[in-house]
């Protein structure tokens, strides 16, 4: 079925949802909901009996735990819950207004024997179920959760910006996440609780800023491994779970603004629009000319052939200079629980629109080569800067409804898309050429994320428990029209003024890049729980399960280079690049400018199958000790087909098949504090583009990447130790070490070659990784009651890591280094309050991680200038 038509039916309903109706006959009634869980675990238990004592009103809660009470008279009510083999509970000092609706969450007590009714007031009881650490406490593994409250107090417009304030984790580039100082090829992300195909051509990580804040409910980092995850993850798998409905009909408008002091009123570098760029379907305005498209290379071409494809080009290539502007926001959502078609429907549409500005200042680029006693040399250094202008605009329309009180349906559909344009230019002096030189560029990226999901959860009783889910994604990410021009500086001999002048006798002076990446995935996936009985320490649960996933991945590079023949004097060479391709020298049958395909390009086509099993079991120990334990097989084949340029295309088909276990234990301190322990072992496969052998580079001063097929998958054995206190509801303090060894690491390195400097990827001999973690949220109510509504959080993470490379591999001038974009230390901090009247956010969230980026750029630094790093 098409998007539109998926599109048309959510339109459909919401027309039905917000449709005029009447008013109900009584008045003197309101409308009480709530979910019920299980109070160890925070599971949801369905059929649990909730009744308004002394009335007649009463229902069973639906598989999801939730249950809704219609006309329930105004005043102070009581609420009883039941459910067989669980402590019965009543709620007291609930209060009903009229025409309005109460939530009110519950949590049952396993009981092996029938025990006497437990009384608890509302204000006791309420946000059981809420609380932003809930599914931190109870989690069988290492979890942190930044929810959609706690997202709505910050100044964060996307899920990159929200998952930062996870202990451990920062983000490169505004959208790749590190956790634990571990690269973005060892953390995965899943919409939803299923993989996002990636839109970056050469990663399969998917960039978390694709995602706007105002569209989440949750973002869960799950950092130590349980056989119902995919066990292709080291620093953390990271899960972004979309808006639920609420339990009443509401409706959100939000407005935003803000500016940037650095950009706002400044003249600065910025790239050039296009039509539809606001929009982000800018890049039809940049698609390869068909004249450049039709161009048979491989024989010889004619020069009105030669000259009618330059001229095709978009004559774009300077990076203007003009005032740049404030940013903004938009957003609106619908949600609720009504009842349609005589069918209670949860249901949650909404969407999002932003743009922003960027100035990057002072941008320093350079390479290296060993010098006398293997100390490095500095070479090629440029200083630059580049302005960018982006837009993220997207929307999510969800749809849930119950069939009986024992199954749930949930119809969950997201589609995001973005737009990066980006405008550079940097100066230095090339030690290759002999020549200073002025580099400027213009780079648009366009990216799409789609995804639709149907899921349900079956509990046929009290002991059994289906969840199933079938997922299919589509992700697109165009780059179309990149333009690199390179002009020499020099004096001139006569007046002795600066001058610039094309570099047009080389084939990186004028160079347009055209890439291209399509990708999809299908994925099912299938998990059982049996409740093998509960005792005086817990419920015994047997998990068991399976998916299936399939991803499909074109992706197309095409490069092509304008360079001059000779014939161009002097004074035309000095001319700006606007007039030298405006269409005076590609006139007729004219031979000054020749148009030639680079083979630093190319494309590739990879196909990935991945059948996993596992079997798990979550076993009450004793009172105080739960120990989780199982194992999962992960069978992945992998084939790509690369194709340069020009030449013949090379096929690549590894396969891997593993067995994965995992140990957890949690012991309970008290009833605040956990003592947690976890071993396991998980593996990271080759990226497709590093397994395709084609070589790309960038303009003059930038390295070759080459593929490489012979690549193995990592295995990683993982060790985590956590003590953690709760401390309220909504505080925490921990501490937790870690340490993992990794088998056959992935990294990038400089391949041992004489004159082009070529980066590849190999498999080193082993690495090791650890270090530990300090979290405190806490409120400053405990100062002074005046203080309450404000709280301060920080983070802290110290970390080492130690690689071994292999010297017949690459060119190495350290056996034994850190991992390339290893950081030492990660410090997040900040406070934020609100008020008692608003959700006004008093002061944002303060980043110190200044101090990691700065330890991080010196050891970059300190790995390329030992041959080594990125």
């Amino acid at each position: 079925m098409s998007r539109m038509s998926w599109f048309g039916r959510m339109l459909a309903v919401l027309g039905l949802v917000l449709a005029p109706r009447p008013l109900v006959a009584q008045q003197e009634t309101g409308r009480l909901v709530g979910r019920v869980v299980e109070g160890e675990q925070g599971t949801p238990l369905a059929g649990a009996l909730v009744e308004v004592t002394g009335t007649s009103i009463k229902t069973a809660t639906a598989v999801d735990g939730r249950f809704i009470l219609q006309n329930v008279p105004v005043g102070a009510v009581y609420l009883s819950v039941r459910l067989i083999g669980f402590q019965p509970k009543t709620v007291t000092g609930l209060a009903i207004a009229k025409g309005e609706t109460t939530e009110q969450n519950v949590s049952l007590s396993n009981s092996v024997v029938q025990l006497q009714e437990l009384a608890v007031t509302a204000e006791a009881e309420r946000g059981t179920v809420n609380a932003a650490l809930e599914e931190q406490r109870n989690a069988t593994s290492l979890v942190n959760s930044v929810t959609s409250e706690q997202i709505a107090k910050s100044p964060d417009s996307d899920a990159s910006q929200a998952v930062q304030r996870v202990s451990g984790v920062t983000v490169q580039d505004g959208k790749y996440v590190f956790v634990r100082g571990l690269g973005e090829r060892y953390t995965t992300a899943t919409l939803n609780g299923a993989r996002i195909p990636s839109p970056e051509p050469e990663k399969k990580v998917v960039p978390l800023d694709h995602f706007p804040s105002a569209l989440l409910e949750a973002v869960t980092t799950s950092k130590t491994f349980t056989p119902d995850q995919t066990g292709d993850f080291a620093g953390a798998q990271v899960n972004i779970k979309t808006k639920e409905f609420p339990s009443r009909r509401t409706v959100q408008f939000s407005v935003g603004t803000g500016f940037n002091s650095r950009v706002a009123g400044n003249d600065m570098i910025f790239p050039l629009r296009e039509t539809y760029d606001p929009v982000a379907f800018g890049a039809g305005e940049r698609a390869l000319p068909s004249e450049v498209a039709n161009t048979d290379f491989t024989q010889n071409v004619a020069a009105t052939t030669n000259n009618g494809a330059i001229a095709s080009f978009r004559n774009a290539w300077s990076t203007p200079t003009r005032p740049g502007a404030g940013n903004a926001n938009f957003g609106l959502s619908v949600g609720g629980t009504d009842k349609i078609f005589g069918q209670n429907l949860g249901y949650v549409f909404s969407g999002n629109y932003g743009y922003g500005q960027e100035i990057r200042d002072d941008q320093y680029r350079g390479l290296a080569l060993a010098g006398a006693n293997g100390a490095a040399e500095q070479i090629d250094l440029y200083q630059g800067q580049t302005g960018s202008y982006s837009v993220l605009w997207g929307g999510i329309g969800n749809i849930t409804t119950n069939i009986g009180t024992h199954s749930q349906i949930a119809f969950n559909n997201t589609y995001n898309r973005t737009m990066d344009n980006d405008g550079r230019r940097e100066q230095g002096f090339s030690e290759n050429l002999a020549t200073a030189l002025d580099i400027q560029r213009l780079r648009y990226v366009e990216r799409s994320v789609f995804s639709t999901q149907l899921q349900g959860t079956h509990a046929l009783n009290l002991r059994h428990r289906v969840d199933w889910a079938g997922t299919f994604s589509d992700v697109s990410r165009r780059e179309p029209d990149r333009s690199e021009l390179v002009y020499t500086l020099d004096t001139d001999p006569v007046t002795g003024q600066p001058r610039s002048a094309w570099y047009g006798g080389s084939n990186e002076a004028a160079v347009r890049t055209f890439g291209d990446l399509q990708e999809n995935a299908i994925e099912g996936k299938l998990d059982y729980t049996w409740y093998l009985g509960a005792s005086a320490d817990g419920r015994t649960a047997l998990k068991l399960g399976g998916l299936a996933r399939s991803v499909d991945r074109d992706a197309k590079n095409d490069v092509y280079s304008i360079s001059s023949t000779g014939v161009l004097p002097q004074s035309a060479l000095e001319q700006p690049a606007e007039v030298i391709f405006d269409g005076r020298y590609t006139e007729g049958d004219q031979q000054t400018l020749r148009l030639t395909p680079l083979g630093q390009g190319g494309s590739y086509v990879a196909s990935d199958r991945l059948l996993a099993g596992y079997a798990m079991v979550s076993l009450p120990v004793s009172r105080r000790l739960t120990a989780v334990v199982g194992a999962r097989l992960e069978d992945s084949r992998v084939v790509v087909d690369a194709t340069p340029t020009l030449g013949e295309t090379v096929r690549t088909n590894p396969t891997f098949t593993d067995v994965l276990p995992s140990l957890s234990l949690t012991y309970a301190l008290n009833e605040n504090q956990n003592l947690r322990f976890a071993a396991s072992r998980t593996l990271s496969r080759p990226e497709y583009r590093e397994l395709a052998p084609l070589l790309f580079r960038e303009v003059i001063g930038s390295d070759n990447v080459l593929g490489n097929a012979d690549l193995q998958r990592t295995l990683i054995d993982n060790l985590d130790l956590r003590w953690e206190w709760f401390l309220s509801d909504s505080e925490i303090l921990s501490v937790s070490a870690f340490a993992k060894r990794f088998h056959d690491p992935i990294e990038r390195v400089y391949l041992a070659s004489s004159g082009t400097r070529i980066i590849t990827f190999v498999n080193a001999k082993a690495a090791t990784n650890y270090g530990v973690e300090f979290e405190l949220r806490k409120s400053l109510g405990s100062v002074t009651p005046s203080l309450a509504p404000f709280t301060v959080f920080s983070n802290l993470t110290l970390m080492q890591s130690e690689i071994e490379i292999d010297n017949s591999s690459a060119s190495v001038t350290d056996q034994n280094r850190r991992m390339v974009g290893q950081a030492p230390y990660v410090v997040n901090g900040g406070r934020f309050g609100i008020g008692s009247d608003s959700n006004t956010v008093i002061d944002p969230f303060i980043e110190l991680r200044q101090l990691e980026w700065s330890q991080r750029l010196r050891l970059r630094r300190r790995n390329v200038l030992s041959g080594e790093g990125e």
